[in-house]
């Protein structure tokens, strides 16, 4: 099989993990309808799904690293297609947690899995448009996935959409199985490296900053219909999405040419997570103008998804972007950014569960937002360990606020050098498929 068409079917799989991941934000109503539970218990199968990916994700790819590449996407997949088939035919609550528990897992093991084979079945010149066609897969998942899904769902029901998930799985597992060839990517970092690397200041105010953004946005995201529905009193909730999709493809396009303009990294990430929650603030109020509350999703899916490029800017720049100590730091990133997100779904649901208005919600998400903020701002002004200490240096001088040269990448240690990697598409010649896999995580 030629290299083009291996990586198509690989973001083909990348596309099923995207639409599978935000689809069941729209389907928690009537999945809740039938099977007996309420909305915020529903949206408890979402925190099972993130929750697992974020385990998996780090877990996985250390335990099996000594497994080939394509034995592992092959098994990812066989997880992924026989999971979601058996949350469309599940029949019980129990039954739903467990599928989607399991869906996660294979989520959280593919995604990488496919960056590395992504980089090892193209030339070198071509890695940054192959890195971005598969990983790009993950947020077409929900630019297109998830409305096509919604759609689906309106027709046949929401297990149908669970069925049309399940074949693009299985598509992208026969073409991976008949066709992929045996291929091996560099070694995932281990466990004990992405522990350590929560040693350095720096990576554990950017890892606890993006924790905060994901609980407020993604953890949102998971009630977002009946939200609308409250607001704006919005009974098909499909063009909505597609405006949040919208905003999302845009803002994570114009990240990375922000962050080379101003070379704050840091300041910019601050910047959109402040955004973040004056838009959620905005939302409960905007249904009282037809239209208005277009405005916020915009805003709120623009910063949500471009907030990443900044954090792995400055986790890829400087001390904590050389070999094997940036892979950690980033892979802690991308735990972090889907453990927020059940972390989020789960109060969202606990909330609603004990008498919140869903009108309501999107404000506590707002304060959660606003406490990132707060936090970031005082850590960064914390004094610097001893000298020689992992992450010395990384408060009061300022680098960790994106003073630094480094932070920006303007030494031939950071990303920011290279145009491919500054808006999150591609790859330096010399970075691991890890690395470039963390760089596009939404």
């Amino acid at each position: 099989m030629g290299g083009t068409r291996a990586v198509a079917l690989l973001a083909l799989g990348s596309f099923a993990m995207g639409t599978d991941a935000y689809a069941m934000a729209g389907l928690l109503p009537d999945i809740g309808a039938d099977l007996g539970v309420s909305v915020s218990l529903a949206g408890q199968s979402v925190t099972a799904f993130t929750l697992c990916y974020a385990l998996a994700a780090p877990l996985f790819s250390a335990v099996l690293a000594r497994w080939g590449t394509r034995t592992v996407l092959v098994t990812a997949l066989v997880v992924f297609v026989l999971a979601n088939a058996g949350t469309a035919l599940t029949g019980s609550y129990a039954g739903l947690l467990g599928t989607r528990a399991l869906a996660g897992a294979a989520a959280g093991l593919f995604t990488p899995a496919a960056a590395t084979a992504a980089v090892a079945l193209v030339p070198p010149e071509r890695r940054g448009r192959a890195l971005g066609l598969v990983l790009g897969g993950m947020s077409a998942g929900t630019v297109l996935g998830v409305p096509l899904g919604l759609l689906v769902a309106a027709d046949a029901g929401w297990r149908a959409a669970l069925w049309l998930i399940t074949g693009l799985g299985a598509v992208a597992l026969a073409g991976v199985g008949a066709g992929l060839p045996p291929v091996r990517g560099a070694a995932a970092p281990s466990l004990r490296s992405r522990f350590a690397a929560l040693a350095r200041p720096r990576v554990a105010v950017v890892v606890a900053v993006t924790f905060t953004q994901t609980v407020a946005s993604l953890g949102l995201y998971t009630y977002l219909e009946p939200v609308l529905h409250r607001v704006a009193d919005v009974g098909d909730a499909v063009p909505y999405l597609w405006v949040w999709g919208i905003g999302g493809v845009c803002g994570s396009l114009l990240a990375g040419t922000l962050v080379d303009r101003t070379g704050r990294p840091a300041l910019l990430a601050v910047a959109l997570l402040g955004t973040l929650a004056a838009a959620l603030t905005l939302l409960p109020w905007a249904g009282a103008v037809p239209g208005l509350v277009l405005l916020p999703l915009l805003v709120w899916g623009a910063v949500g998804w471009a907030f990443v490029v900044p954090q792995q800017h400055r986790l890829l720049a400087g001390e904590a972007g050389e070999g094997h100590a940036g892979a950690a730091a980033v892979g802690l990133n991308s735990s972090a950014t889907y453990l927020g997100g059940a972390v989020g779904s789960a109060l969202g649901g606990l909330a609603l569960a004990h008498g919140l208005d869903a009108r309501w919600l999107p404000l506590p998400a707002a304060g959660v937002a606003l406490a990132g903020v707060l936090f970031h701002l005082i850590a960064v002004r914390v004094p610097a360990g001893p000298a020689g200490a992992p992450g010395a240096g990384a408060g009061a001088d300022g680098r960790d606020a994106g003073t630094d040269p480094r932070d920006a990448g303007a030494d031939g240690r950071g990303t920011a050098t290279d145009h491919r990697d500054s808006n999150g598409t591609g790859a330096a010649g010399g970075a691991t498929a890890t690395d470039a896999l963390e760089r596009n995580t939404p």
